[in-house]
């Protein structure tokens, strides 16, 4: 009984604030699930979830938020770009989304995991950026306007990068003449149709598509970029992988053995 009794309290408490709609909910997701309280939140949702109808609701503004975050995190730094060139402001992108560059002639400079990083390359205006490693960063197709800058690129890390899909590869064109080293390991949107987008990239000597949940025939796939780029080497899976037997073929691998 004081359970319930609690409950309906509760509900009180959080009726007028659901019936405000929108405006209601931004309320509510400020009012008892501050930052950092991430378990408090996911018992809400779960609340929410199993005692009201309209959570559609309450799941759309959290993705319509989530979309709005990840486009702050892949904007233009004009000002950066206009004020200190194009490799800063490109070097700017990436640690700021926890990622590393490496500057010709220089050591790699790395984010920490607080996001912090040293400013030395903000003297570093007319040198060009060789590598970046944006692993596990959240890149996506307006993002790469800071790297498509970077014309002198030979190296490009985007493994476990979960908004990297086939149209981001669709732009990589743009490195053709400077890019010899590209990773997309455990991209988790990027399909045959982006790798066929990759035959631009003919200076290319290294490419990871090893882990690509979406490319249906692993095998094959790398045998065909093998010979879209044949001066580069292919890391992935093996020719086998993902190729299905005919029926005849698995009949004979099942059958048992014909006695002597």
């Amino acid at each position: 009984p004081r359970v319930g009794h609690k409950r309906i309290q509760y509900l009180h408490l959080v009726a007028p604030l659901w019936n405000g709609g929108t405006r209601g909910i931004r309320g509510m997701s400020s009012a008892v699930a501050p930052e950092g309280n991430q378990s408090k939140w996911g018992k809400l949702l779960q609340f929410l979830a199993d005692r009201f109808y309209d959570v559609e609701a309450l799941r759309e503004y959290l993705f319509q938020k989530q979309v709005s975050k990840i486009h702050q995190k892949n904007r233009s730094f004009t000002y950066i770009k206009e004020r200190y060139g194009p490799y800063v402001a490109g070097a700017y992108f990436i640690l700021k989304q926890g990622g590393a560059v490496k500057f010709q002639g220089k050591e790699w400079i790395r984010s920490s995991g607080r996001g912090h990083y040293s400013l030395e390359f903000l003297n570093f205006q007319a040198t060009p950026v060789e590598a970046v490693d944006a692993s596990g960063c959240a890149i996506n197709y307006q993002g790469l306007d800071n790297l498509l800058a970077l014309k002198e690129l030979q190296s490009l890390q985007l493994q476990r990068c979960p908004h990297v899909d086939d149209w981001c590869l669709s732009r990589l064109y743009q490195l053709a003449d400077s890019l010899q080293e590209l990773s997309l390991a455990g991209c988790p949107r990027i399909s045959e149709r982006g790798l066929a987008c990759l035959h631009h990239l003919q200076k290319l000597r290294r490419l990871d598509i090893s882990d690509l949940p979406a490319v249906s025939s692993p095998g094959l796939t790398r045998i065909l970029v093998e010979e879209m780029l044949p001066n580069c080497e292919v890391l992935g899976a093996e020719w086998t992988e993902g190729l299905k037997l005919g029926p005849e073929k698995q009949s004979r691998g099942t059958a048992s053995p014909i006695p002597a």
